[in-house]
């Protein structure tokens, strides 16, 4: 028995070893078979799969857009970024609709499928363009003309709004993509709209099918377009079970952030400051700009142009760009020049007569010619009452013998330097020289009307640049328009201040020319003897300002018009310690006299002070204590522990001589201080709430079961249902908050 027994235990582990073997020698089959498969398809046939890949994948020919860098302030808020908009198009050409009648007529206006109703009635709630009646006539329109680009949106839709639109009845079909498409276009969005809009730049919309990228105008758009735009990426189309899909070859590299040095505070102040002089002036035109004077950084840059009655807004960068005379500003340089070359000083006297004399071989008028004219006066009062003969005659009876000299003195003080602006189409300065002569050139007048800033073209921009080298001790550094380049919020490249010229004069000139700067604007005689500067309408009360105003007749194609000026004021503050310089010129002002101090100068002061005003810190701890100070603030009812966190803040003591046992308290003041209690509740009556915020307010109210309705803001005054009324669910309490 117990033989048979182990001759049947040997059977069956024979048995299973069988099996075992046969298992593994067909599983050592197949994987060799494999293996050989493998081998065979990639090296033997490996020229023919390849071959059948390539017909089931397209070139790689399609762009894929990168994303356009973005444009910051210089505290990184944002100015200018993307936002893709889309065309969407109906092929009514396709062959669905031209050769499957039967899916032109049931799927799209068979009354079986009704789809031409539906999609009329989805388009007109959502467009809002058309009536569902006017949609559908206008979609069979497009299907009877057999309209191969058909729109089925005049306008452009967001991303958001296209895939709703392509989920309505019809255009949800599988077979869409044979008989819609789509056409992306790139929007620039401005968060903060037209502040420094045409500096910031714009971009055309359309994007470029060849490079599949967007492209800048105007503007810094322009100027780094190369880095904001990107690059583009590929991809390809390959085919994978009867479907096509896009496959990425090379990824788009996405551009480039700029940091500008655009502050959004001070541009808000500037341009609201220009805006409402050019209306009151009923002016043509109008531009500002402030420039911080160690840095060169432009802060805020404004330019602003008539385009309907009372309505002003940017029409192009008239600070970079215009090629204006720039009148009695210049009269500055000149007189710098002659300071520096010590052929005129501060005392050199002049007599302007009665504001009307021949200098040379042409008659000068000052502005109070008809008022009497200044008589005998001295340089430095030629410049503080700007006048024309005063500096004409002092310039040309040192230069007459040598007027090159003249024209290198302002050539070396950089008043034609070139200021590399980062601005396409900015103008350039242009200066008259001796050995010019000729039609246009320089001419035996030149020489007289130079010096009070005719016959010479200086873009503002370049005027500033002057101005704010006198604040910086003499040194011209470049306008700075951008601090950095960024990628992912890191900077790869940042601009440092740039030196122009290290010194524009000495510095004894640089007094000179800095005193007589201040008297334009802050002289006043008490014994009324000798008259106040043109720029005292910019002299302000809380900051000091210094500068110089502007008045030029404006010439057209070389005729001047005396209905037609150009006023400005240049200057810079606080004189005792310059931060910023700021120039505004308005351009014909049909309202009032043409003033470069009323106008422009007014501007100057308004920017100047509230410049100043935003940039003031009080210390509270120096500041003395006030008699009728209030011990604690006037506090709401309402939750428990907002209260505590507010209160342990300020570090005031609360009396919990009571234990609370509700997470709302009345709060209330005794001599001690604020009390706090428990808000009483008795269930099923209306809550107290006169005295909470409007947050408690609500949560207590909506947690009884009640609706809210709020009013006015601050604290609640009164309540519609009184407290200790039944409640009744869902009933409307009004509550008025002051």
């Amino acid at each position: 028995m117990e033989k048979t027994k182990i001759n049947n235990k040997k059977d069956n582990d024979s048995s299973i070893f069988i099996r075992y073997f046969i298992i593994t020698l067909l599983l050592c089959i197949v994987a060799i078979m494999i293996l050989f498969k493998a081998f065979k398809v990639g090296i033997g046939e490996k020229k023919e799969w390849l071959k059948v890949a390539e017909k089931n994948q397209t070139t790689a020919d399609r762009k894929i857009n990168p994303a356009r860098g973005n444009i910051y302030s210089e505290d990184d808020r944002l100015m200018a970024t993307n936002q893709p908009l889309y065309y969407v198009y109906l092929d009514f050409g396709s062959e669905g609709f031209v050769k499957d009648k039967k899916f032109a007529l049931d799927s799209f206006y068979n009354s079986k499928h009704n789809n031409v109703n539906l999609l009329a009635l989805h388009l007109s709630k959502k467009l809002k363009n058309r009536t569902q009646a006017g949609y559908k006539a206008y979609l069979i329109k497009g299907l009877k003309e057999k309209n191969r680009h058909y729109p089925i949106y005049e306008g452009r839709v967001s991303f958001l709004d296209l895939k709703e639109i392509l989920e309505f009845p019809f255009l949800r079909m599988k077979s869409r993509n044979s008989f819609v498409s789509t056409k992306e276009m790139m929007q620039r969005q401005k968060p903060f709209g037209m502040l420094a809009s045409y500096t910031i730049g714009d971009i055309y919309n359309e994007i470029d099918t060849k490079t599949g990228l967007t492209k800048g105008k105007n503007g810094l758009e322009l100027y780094y377009d190369t880095l904001l735009r990107g690059v583009a990426g590929l991809s390809s189309g390959i085919q994978v079970g009867g479907k096509w899909y896009r496959n990425v070859v090379i990824e788009p590299t996405d551009g480039m952030d700029i940091r500008s040095t655009i502050n959004i505070n001070i541009q808000d102040i500037v341009e609201k400051a220009l805006t409402d002089k050019l209306k009151i002036l009923d002016a043509e035109s109008g531009t500002a700009v402030v420039m911080e004077v160690k840095t060169g950084e432009i802060k805020a840059i404004t330019n602003m142009a008539c385009t309907a009655p009372g309505k002003y807004a940017e029409t192009m960068n008239h600070a970079v760009a215009d090629e204006i005379e720039p009148g009695s500003t210049f009269k500055v340089a000149s007189m710098m020049v002659a300071i520096e070359d010590k052929v005129v000083e501060p005392t050199t006297p002049v007599d302007v007569g009665n504001g009307k004399k021949q200098v040379g071989k042409r008659f000068v008028i000052d502005h109070n010619f008809g008022r009497g004219g200044y008589g005998l006066i001295d340089a430095e009062k030629s410049i503080r009452y700007s006048s024309n003969i005063g500096v004409a005659e002092l310039i040309y009876n040192a230069y007459k013998r040598n007027p090159t000299k003249y024209i290198e003195g302002l050539h070396k003080i950089g008043m034609d330097v070139d200021l590399k602006i980062e601005i396409r189409g900015a103008g350039k300065a242009k200066l008259k020289w001796p050995s010019e002569k000729g039609k246009g050139g320089w001419s035996d007048l030149s020489l007289i009307t130079i010096p009070f800033g005719y016959e010479v073209k200086i873009p503002p921009i370049q005027t500033l640049a002057f101005f704010n080298a006198i604040a910086n001790d003499g040194k011209m550094v470049r306008p700075l328009f951008v601090r950095d380049i960024m990628k992912n919020g890191k900077s790869v490249k940042h601009f440092d201040t740039e030196t122009i010229i290290s010194k524009i004069c000495s510095d004894s000139t640089l007094k000179i020319i800095r005193k007589m700067l201040y008297n334009v604007v802050n002289y006043h005689d008490p014994t009324h003897k000798n008259p106040d500067g043109t720029g005292k309408p910019a002299k302000s009360d809380v900051i000091t300002i210094a500068g110089k105003t502007g008045t030029t007749v404006r010439a057209t194609d070389g005729v001047y018009h005396s209905d037609g000026y150009n006023v400005s004021f240049c200057g810079y503050f606080p004189y005792e310690n310059p931060e910023y310089t700021c120039i505004v010129v308005i351009s014909r002002p049909r309202a009032g006299t043409a003033s470069g101090g009323l106008m422009s100068g007014t501007v100057v002061k308004e920017i100047a002070e509230k410049i100043y005003a935003s940039n003031t810190m009080l210390n509270i701890s120096k500041i003395k204590e006030d008699s009728l100070k209030i011990s604690y603030p006037d506090v709401k009812n309402g939750s428990y522990l907002a209260l505590k966190k507010v209160m342990g803040v300020f570090d005031f003591k609360l009396d919990m001589s009571e234990k609370l046992k509700s997470d709302h308290v009345l709060v209330y003041k005794n001599e001690k201080g604020l009390v706090v209690r428990d808000l009483p509740f008795i269930e099923n009556l209306v809550p107290n709430v006169v005295g909470m915020g409007a947050k408690d307010a609500v949560f207590v109210l909506e947690n009884c079961g009640l609706r809210v309705l709020i009013t006015g803001a601050g604290k609640v005054v009164s309540q519609s249902v009184t407290n200790g009324s039944k409640v009744v669910q869902g009933q409307t309490v009004m509550l008025t908050l002051k």
